[in-house]
């Protein structure tokens, strides 16, 4: 079984205008990535693409910037709509979005303009709980006021997913709250809601947030269930939560996840594509000190797993060219 151990050092910390070659600088391409949920890992991430991007506009002539979303469903379906130039996005929800399947992608049918980039960091389905809602596991969120993500977001798609593995409706919560990632810690301490999930790396400001504003635990979701799902399907894995990363959270939880991956589509040349990969895979060692996240990354890792849909030319080109590939 696929498993993925996080790191204690990564425990311990985050529309096109017009092509120009780097020769010609007199005017700017303007790129757009879409993140999520200015706590969460997603916007700090397109931030530091955007900082290595942008510190070398003046040889290629891109201004990088970011705007805050509603998540992974919601990236990918802009991104389709050529509403956005690139975007951060769970494997799993690339992996429909390419293919067409799941309920967030099937009256669309399949992204045949899809491309992937790079993947990213391990993003954990993570589960926190108020400390005296008594839920130790997943199942005991059953009755339980849980926020299960907005609408467009990965955190509710993949609850949706286990939800349905499990033969559970939103029903079976005696409250079903819609809130974002943003509002969620908030909600948990002020005795909203009993449990939050979210689909993050780690560390994670949100999760940070709620553990240390009230007496708050991670969850385990590890049953014969969630077994299933990681052994079907190629994107998941089992993942350890380790004992320490959050206050009053010294065992940890075992649980599963995704990774995040970076992607764009055909609309978007090969030219700036390949700049972006450069400024994030030539600085690598300072990409990796912008975020937490980053540290466990390997150049490896980020070219070879966790893409579902055909690698960009423009990002092929260069890990040719630095035999990456």
């Amino acid at each position: 079984m696929k498993k993925v151990l996080l790191s204690a050092v990564t425990a311990a910390g985050l529309g096109l205008s017009t092509l120009l070659t780097p020769a010609v600088a007199s005017a700017e391409t303007f790129i757009k990535i879409g993140t999520g949920g200015v706590t969460g890992v997603y916007y700090p991430t397109g931030g530091a693409i955007c900082r290595l991007v942008n510190r070398d506009r003046a040889r290629h002539g891109i201004r990088c910037s970011v705007e805050a979303t509603g998540g992974s469903v919601y990236n990918l379906n802009t991104l389709r709509a050529g509403e956005l130039d690139m975007a951060v996005a769970q494997s799993d929800w690339q992996y429909h979005a390419y293919h067409g399947t799941s309920a967030e992608f099937e009256n669309q049918g399949p992204n045949p303009d899809l491309r992937a980039v790079f993947s990213l960091h391990p993003e954990p389905f993570t589960v926190l709980a108020r400390a005296d809602a008594n839920i130790r596991n997943f199942d005991d969120l059953k009755g339980k006021r849980v926020n299960v993500g907005n609408p467009g977001s990965g955190q509710r798609g993949t609850i949706e997913v286990l939800m349905n593995a499990k033969g559970w409706t939103m029903r079976d919560f005696s409250l079903a709250s819609e809130l974002g990632a943003v509002e969620q810690a908030s909600a948990l301490c002020d005795n909203r809601i009993d449990a939050m999930v979210y689909v993050v790396g780690h560390p994670s400001g949100a999760i940070q947030e709620a553990t240390t504003t009230c007496d708050s635990r991670l969850v385990n979701v590890n049953d014969d269930t969630v077994k299933a799902l990681v052994e079907e399907y190629s994107y998941y894995r089992m993942v350890d939560l380790p004992g320490g990363m959050y206050r009053g959270n010294d065992q940890g939880a075992e649980t599963f996840g995704v990774a995040a991956t970076f992607v764009s589509s055909t609309a978007v040349p090969e030219e700036v594509i390949y700049e972006l990969v450069k400024a994030v895979f030539d600085n690598f060692e300072t990409f990796q000190r912008l975020h937490p996240a980053f540290q466990a990354l390997t150049k490896e890792s980020m070219v070879k797993e966790a893409l579902s849909a055909p690698l960009h030319p423009g990002a092929e080109r260069y890990y040719r060219e630095t035999g990456l590939l």
